[in-house]
């Protein structure tokens, strides 16, 4: 079996002969059923693959649907223009850098369907791109926002930065909402929700899918999943490490699985450690290893949080479902960063207890980050 690691584009998965656990009918259901959308996910979590199938599924591609669950419920397989705004590859250090990689995308666009408005603004720039896209194709767009909150996670710490960053952004997608009439579909994601006073508070007609339990195995590998797609993996990993198939299971289990983002779901799987651990046949911190994010260790020096108190402390829906930079709670943050997850609901406080999701997680932040918080601590 080929495991995609590090592969996000759904079409080099399906025609390179790639493990793909099906989502489709979870998207087919999205879109038929509604327009706006906005998921919050760990990173390494499966959101820009799920982003790129989103395009081929827009796109028309059918043939790379065959035997997935969509292909036996769409009919139609219309063919729609599709702007893809992607703001992971770059590393943003200033406001022109933030300018650049939108001009990257507009320029992209505007090549392709008219550039008479190309020393306007970036949001008049998106605009009349749009515009112009629904005269030429007679078609409605569908707009893809992948990491749309990167930049903002990279100027924490830097508040003027941070506000530069905001306006420009909030600017920019708010045209999503200003345009309604020529937008066939919209999906953004990210790690993080920066509150509705932000980001987002013009482009309010976003479903937040973060917490809806319909949609809750979207990204990741559910326990079901895991057995249906990678049975013989397992059994090889079991084999390599002197262990019976079901001593794996529990292993993996125990290391990977326990991503809850609404109560009650189905336990998750981070798929970036389990594809590794089935392609390796090593179990160990994949991802983990792929390093801390340096607006987390940011956040956590700030608050000066006692960590302690992480897997005690009772916090709400609202409190959970955004970040505000100026929180002196660093509990949201870690939650949506995938370091923490849920654990207990109470329904009638409307509150959640955290707790790490697994062993990985758990003895990797005992192991890399507190170490590296308290040494901190002493100068």
């Amino acid at each position: 079996m080929k495991y995609p690691i590090g592969i996000q584009n759904f079409g080099e998965v399906r025609n390179g002969g790639y493990a793909y656990v099906d989502k489709t009918a979870l998207m087919y259901k999205m879109v038929s059923e509604g327009k706006y959308y906005f998921l919050s996910r760990p990173r390494r979590f499966g959101k820009s693959l799920f982003l790129s199938t989103l395009e081929a599924y827009f796109e028309g591609s059918e043939e790379l649907f065959e035997g997935l669950a969509v292909s036996h419920l769409e009919k139609d397989w219309t063919p729609y223009p599709i702007l893809h705004l992607d703001l992971n590859a770059r590393e943003y250090k200033d406001e022109s850098s933030l300018e650049a990689e939108l001009n990257r995308h507009l320029e992209g666009w505007e090549k392709q369907y008219g550039d008479e408005y190309k020393d306007r603004s970036p949001e008049e720039r998106f605009i009349h791109v749009i515009n112009n896209v629904n005269e030429k194709t007679g078609k409605r767009v569908v707009i893809l926002v992948d990491e749309y909150d990167k930049p903002l996670l990279q100027a924490i710490g830097n508040e003027q930065l941070q506000a530069a960053y905001r306006s420009k952004l909030k600017a920019f997608y708010s045209v999503v909402k200003t345009m309604d009439a020529k937008i066939r579909f919209a999906f953004f994601t990210g790690v993080t929700k920066f509150g509705k006073v932000s980001v987002f508070s013009d482009l309010n007609n976003l479903l937040d899918l973060s917490f809806d339990l319909r949609y809750a195995t979207l990204c990741g590998i559910s326990e079901e999943e895991l057995r249906q797609n990678f049975d013989d993996g397992v059994g090889l990993l079991a084999e390599a490490n002197g262990m019976t198939k079901d001593d794996c299971y529990h292993r993996l289990q125990r290391d990977f699985d326990g991503y809850h983002f609404c109560l009650p779901s189905p336990g998750m799987y981070n798929p970036f450690s389990v594809l590794n651990t089935l392609a390796s046949c090593q179990f160990r911190d994949y991802w983990f290893e792929t390093g801390t994010p340096s607006f987390l260790v940011y956040q956590l020096k700030k608050t000066c949080y006692p960590l302690e108190n992480m897997t005690s402390d009772e916090l709400t829906t609202e409190t959970l479902n955004s970040i505000d930079i100026m929180d002196e709670n660093p509990l949201p943050l870690l939650y949506q960063s995938g370091y923490l997850t849920l654990k207990s609901y109470d329904r009638e406080f409307d509150s959640y207890i955290l707790g790490f999701p697994n062993r990985e997680v758990e003895q990797g932040f005992i192991k890399y980050l507190l170490p590296f918080l308290n040494r901190n601590k002493t100068h």
